[in-house]
């Protein structure tokens, strides 16, 4: 078969699966022989703390990658293949690896956060210096950047419409898997000095999280049991998966995240259910555009990266100073008062997940009970959730602090209070992360504050000491809110 390339690179990043790759798929197709590459950058990794689930949850599935590989090309009696993993910087270390491979292109699939745009431009330009190509596919979303466009030819910034014109487009052609099997045959036995194992956390200078303890099982092997086990009750989709106590949602998110599932699976088996009649996928099929709605937003409207969506929303007065730090970290820490922020608070510092429910909630009590920035939220989401993906937790923090496209009315404020008892009437959830306040039951628990002294004696609960009284009155702090987006008049479209 004639080849356009003798020697191609695929470059891993947010993709680290062999089934149905776009460009581990067309790198084969395209070259005689494919050697193929992950690096842990250092551009993003020398910021991170020293113990990081998510830098763990990567180096779990490279190792599975790198076994996936490694036992494709011996079904084509190719030995000694398998993954390059380096620790470096990935700008200078890709276009260095091609060269010293003798690689004529380099592969990969796209990512339209501004920090790799800006990294793969580098790369791009390095390569094209000494004649060598960069190609780049779409595959962590269905539909991505300008595919699907209102009739006026523009970006859609509401969910709806997105939603109809998403369903109006997709067909068998866009969730077609690429078959990589079917010209696994180019993959190259890595050279010697390149045949060795994935480094371990130490070797990067991190140490050894929670993820066995916490059962996140990774790389696509894991991605795929995980699939499996929520296909099993997606039909009670819809009506489990706002009760954080319950085993409701996918938990795929990490998985999404670092493309160790396949989007194009996920939303086949959502499409087909609905067709079925399933009322549950057809409420995941929704989060699944919702997804890729996000993706476009930020691929179409950069700004929103470190300003609101609609620039209006840029000029309210939020809190600053000693106090609005020490609300914060009130926050951050999970000592407000509100027992289902706490627990919420609880679990994203615990475990690095925080049920989708309770992420409206902690968001909304930060920015409209607070008067807190909604970017400090944002930031510190994004150091903690297993699945941060830049678009969906600005989309996310947006919509909460009604400063983004298709958000809730800034008038619409969540009550912590009935949220709690609305979502976890029997409390287990609080329960599971707030244990001083086990004893408590009915309506106690959700506002303990309000609860009898000879209540709060007999559950050994001692507010001010064991657990904090609130830090902010819900409607004193709802009345504030109001006052502070007054400023906002109707915004302009960006």
């Amino acid at each position: 078969m004639n080849k356009k390339y003798d020697t191609g690179l695929m470059w891993f990043r947010r993709d680290l699966r062999v089934d149905d790759n776009a460009a581990l798929y067309h790198a084969l197709k395209a070259c005689r022989q494919v050697l193929c590459v992950f690096v842990f950058d250092r551009d993003i990794l020398d910021s991170l703390p020293g113990a990081d689930r998510r830098v763990e949850f990567i180096r779990e599935s490279l190792v599975d990658l790198d076994q996936q590989l490694s036992e494709l090309a011996m079904k084509h009696g190719v030995a000694d293949a398998g993954l390059i993993v380096q620790h470096a910087w990935a700008a200078q270390a890709v276009p260095a690896l091609a060269r010293s491979l003798a690689a004529d292109a380099v592969f990969a699939n796209h990512d339209d956060e501004p920090q790799a745009l800006a990294r793969d431009a580098k790369v791009a330009a390095a390569l094209a210096l000494e004649g060598k190509a960069f190609h780049s596919f779409k595959d962590h979303v269905i539909f991505e950047r300008a595919e699907i466009l209102t009739l006026g030819s523009k970006p859609y910034s509401v969910f709806t419409p997105y939603k109809n014109a998403w369903l109006k487009k997709v067909d068998r052609f866009y969730l077609q898997p690429y078959s990589v099997s079917r010209y696994a045959g180019a993959l190259a036995a890595r050279p010697q000095v390149f045949r060795t194992a994935v480094p371990t956390l130490a070797d990067m200078g991190f140490a050894a999280t929670n993820l066995a303890a916490l059962n996140i099982a990774a790389g696509s092997s894991g991605g795929l049991r995980l699939f499996d086990d929520f296909l099993a009750r997606i039909d009670q989709y819809h009506a489990t998966r706002d009760f954080p106590a319950v085993k409701g949602p996918s938990y795929l998110g990490v998985h999404l995240r670092f493309g160790t599932v396949s989007i194009r699976r996920l939303a086949s088996a959502a499409l087909q259910r609905t067709g079925e009649g399933s009322a549950g996928a057809a409420v995941w099929l929704s989060e699944l555009i919702w997804r890729d709605f996000y993706a476009q937003i930020l691929s179409n409207f950069p700004h929103v990266a470190t300003r609101a969506f609609k620039p209006a929303y840029d000029v309210i007065p939020w809190e600053q100073g000693a106090a609005a730090t020490a609300l914060f970290e009130a926050w951050c820490e999970g000592r407000t008062g509100y027992p289902l922020v706490d627990a919420a608070m609880a679990q994203i510092n615990q475990t690095g997940y925080m049920h989708n429910r309770l992420r409206m909630v902690t968001a909304s009590f930060l920015v409209k009970d607070l008067g807190l920035d909604w970017r400090w939220g944002e930031q510190y989401f994004a150091e903690k959730l297993n699945d941060f993906d830049l678009s969906a937790n600005n989309g996310g923090w947006q919509w909460a602090a009604s400063s983004g496209c298709d958000a809730q009315p800034y008038f619409r404020i969540f009550n912590p209070t009935s949220q709690s008892e609305k979502f976890d009437a029997d409390g287990k959830f609080i329960r599971k992360y707030l244990p001083q306040l086990a004893g408590l039951s009915g309506p106690d628990l959700h506002c303990p504050w309000l609860a009898k002294p000879v209540a709060l004696a007999a559950a050994g609960v001692r507010l001010g000491e064991n657990y904090p009284r609130p830090i902010v009155q819900h409607d004193e702090a709802r009345a504030l809110t109001l006052q502070r987006y007054a400023v906002v008049k109707k915004p302009a479209a960006p």
